[in-house]
């Protein structure tokens, strides 16, 4: 019997604090939200930090250390995947001076990006491929910038996962491959429904898992809602499943989720009733070939 690694996604970076009060802001909140998904089924927890005042995303080191020995101190079995996706934001001037950077740029150095990772040294780290239109701003991940992060998250250990958004990001990503960045298995997560990249439909899924390397271990999440129907369709097609409230703040039409184990339960849910069953932090690492 197959097993589905879940990985719960349980902040994120968008400012949507005040539509779901269950999303967490605070170290203590997010290290509880990754306790509470962990115990519900998810293997994997990935994590963003919010300024504890404010809500609003954050890149401080000292809020990553927090989360995760708070995490630690509970639990050292379940998987830490820390995000390096802040400080690639673009937002453009006005329309008659689009040069000068707007208000909500964060644009930093690929250095800035990963000091985290270095010095944390989570199990897994996120690594964002291309560049494209994120709803209203720009998402910059140029292949020099890329490149020197791989670099930088090889020399840890840190097992990169690869979020790739579109084919030619899915390009990209193979290209590190070659350049011996990335270690088998090559670990993909398949991001989907993100205005304006790929959306989320089961053909575009099944074309990007189609374009994937040989020895790879992927994973896909829709967003919004699309979040639940796609864990369906990656597990049809072979892959494993993200949910959380980083990508829908929804359990139900109308209905906000109550925290992030609502979510990782529903993904359980659909993983059991299709006949699968849901993998263990100690599973996944074998599956992944992490220690």
């Amino acid at each position: 019997m197959r097993k589905v690694i879940i990985t719960c996604a349980v902040t994120g970076a968008a400012e949507h604090t005040h539509i779901n009060p269950a999303v967490p802001i605070t170290p203590e909140e997010i290290a509880d939200e990754c306790l509470s998904a962990h115990e519900a089924g998810a293997a994997i927890v990935h994590i963003h930090v919010r300024d504890p005042d404010t809500g609003k995303p954050s890149m401080e080191e000292t809020l990553y250390k927090e989360v995760v020995d708070r995490i630690r101190q509970k639990n050292d079995n379940v998987i830490i995947n820390l995000t390096t996706g802040p400080g690639a934001r673009i937002v453009l001037g006005t329309l008659e001076d689009p040069v000068k950077f707007g208000t909500g740029t964060t644009l930093t150095s690929p250095a800035n990006r990963v000091i985290h990772i270095e010095n944390i040294k989570p199990d897994i780290c996120s690594l964002d491929i291309g560049s494209f239109n994120f709803g209203p701003h720009i998402f910059v991940n140029t292949p020099d910038n890329v490149i020197e992060m791989a670099k930088k998250i090889a020399a840890t250990g840190v097992k990169p996962e690869l979020e790739v958004f579109d084919l030619g990001g899915l390009r990209q990503a193979k290209a590190l491959i070659k350049q011996d960045l990335v270690k088998k298995p090559y670990l993909f997560q398949i991001c989907l429904g993100i205005p304006w990249a790929a959306e989320a439909t089961p053909d575009t899924m099944m074309t990007m898992r189609n374009q994937l390397p040989n020895d790879a271990v992927w994973a896909s999440f829709g967003i919004s809602k699309d979040q639940l129907p796609m864990v369906a369709q990656s597990v049809i097609l072979g892959g494993h499943v993200r949910v959380g409230l980083e990508d829908n703040l929804y359990i139900s039409r109308g209905e906000l989720a109550p925290g992030n184990a609502a979510l990782v339960e529903r993904a359980v849910n659909i993983i059991t009733n299709m006949g699968y069953s849901v993998a263990s932090p100690s599973e996944a690492r074998e599956i992944l070939n992490i220690k």
